[in-house]
Formats: C-alpha cells, sequence, structure tokens
C-alpha cells in the first residue's frame, strides 16, 4: 500500500512539475529518446556545412594568397553573405532551393566563409618571411614551399578559424528547422516555455559544440607537435 501511494505522489508531482513547466527530471528520463533523431541531424548539418565550407574558404585563402588582387572581392562577397541575418537567409532561399537539407545547409556554408578565409590568409601571411627564404635555399620549389612550410607553420591560425566557424554552425543550425532541416532547434521552438525542454535541446547544442571544439584541438594538437610543451 505504501509503495502504491509513493508511485501515485511520484505520477502527481511529476505531473504538476511537467503543468507548470518546471524542470522535470523524471520526464527528462522517460523522454530523452525524442531528443536523439534531432540531434543526428543538428550533427549532420554541423558537419557537411563546416567540412564544405572549409574546403571552400581554404582554397579561395590559399588562392588568394598568390593572386593578392582577389582578397577584396572574396572578403567583400563573404562579408555581404555573413552579413545577412540568419532566418531571412533560410526564407530567402526557400524559393529557390525549396525546403529542406539543401537550403539550411546552403545557408550555413555561407556563414562559415569569412571565418575561414580570413583566418587562413591570415596563418599564411604570418608565416615569417626568412623561414620562407630558407626553404627555397634548400631548393624547394614555390608549390613545395606552401604544402611543407606555409600551410603547416599557419595551421594553428586556420584550426582556430575552423574552431569558431563550427562553434557558430552549431548555434546557426538551430534556426535550420525553419527550413525544414529539422534539428535541435525543433525542439527547442517547440515548447519555449518548457523548462525541461528547453534545457535537454539547448544543452545538447551546448555539449555538441563542445565535443566538436575539443575534437579539432585535438587534431590541431596531432598536426602541429612542435607546438607542444615539453617540461
Amino acid at each position: 500500500m505504501t509503495f502504491a501511494q509513493l508511485v501515485i505522489h511520484n505520477r502527481a508531482h511529476e505531473s504538476n512539475c511537467v503543468s507548470n513547466d518546471g524542470f522535470c527530471p523524471s520526464w527528462i528520463a522517460d523522454n530523452w529518446q525524442r531528443y536523439t533523431h534531432p540531434f543526428w541531424q543538428h550533427v549532420y548539418l554541423t558537419v557537411i556545412a563546416v567540412t564544405i565550407g572549409f574546403a571552400i574558404a581554404a582554397g579561395l585563402a590559399i588562392l588568394a594568397y598568390r593572386r593578392r588582387w582577389l582578397i577584396t572581392p572574396i572578403v567583400s562577397t563573404t562579408g555581404i553573405m555573413y552579413t545577412i541575418p540568419s532566418l531571412s537567409l533560410f526564407f530567402i532561399l526557400q524559393p529557390i532551393t525549396g525546403r529542406g537539407t539543401t537550403t539550411a545547409l546552403i545557408a550555413l556554408i555561407s556563414y562559415t566563409l569569412l571565418i575561414v578565409f580570413r583566418n587562413t590568409l591570415t596563418g599564411l601571411d604570418n608565416v615569417p618571411a626568412e623561414t620562407r627564404d630558407a626553404a627555397r635555399g634548400l631548393g624547394l620549389t614555390e608549390g613545395q614551399v606552401l604544402w611543407r612550410v606555409d600551410v603547416p607553420l599557419a595551421l594553428p591560425e586556420i584550426m582556430a578559424g575552423l574552431r569558431v566557424a563550427t562553434t557558430t554552425t552549431v548555434g546557426l543550425a538551430t534556426l535550420a528547422f525553419f527550413a525544414g532541416a529539422g534539428g535541435l532547434g525543433g525542439s527547442i521552438f517547440s515548447n519555449l516555455t518548457f523548462k525541461s525542454n528547453v534545457i535537454v535541446a539547448g544543452g545538447l547544442c551546448v555539449l555538441l559544440a563542445v565535443v566538436l571544439d575539443l575534437m579539432i584541438l585535438l587534431v590541431q594538437r596531432m598536426l602541429t607537435p612542435w607546438r607542444r610543451v615539453h617540461p
């Protein structure tokens, strides 16, 4: 009898918590699976957008590093794309690309370009001239100097740009559901007044951003062993 009363009391407490839009651990434990699919949608949107955006922006930066006249038009174009409000861009693209993942990815990719381009170009420009001269003195061609000297030494700045672009994309991807692409934004905006819902969905966004940032940092440490501090 006591156990039955306890169960009834707990259920009543949970019901009151939910009806009051509170933070309800028992509700979270019973409903966590509803966030699984949106979470993986969010991961997909973030990883694909950052990967494509990084490839485009880094390639443009390397090209502009050799052909300086390209810097101004590229910065101007990517800067304009970056200043367009994200929600507006999702709606602007829909008549052209329709609702769905494609529209969301185009918008998300566009916001990574300026960040990665600037950081990559800055990293390349900051490579000491005497280091390049020494490489040429060893008989390296211009292409070998670029890939064996310039790019490796520019990696810290390049990876810093990638980290900023990634965490920014995680946040912007919460608006992707307005384009019909799903993600955790749909879960968050489905019930903004319910604390449990917002905390779980928002917490998963924060967790994703932290994990991806740490993964990029780990890759950076692996690619730049000479920067490790030894006692």
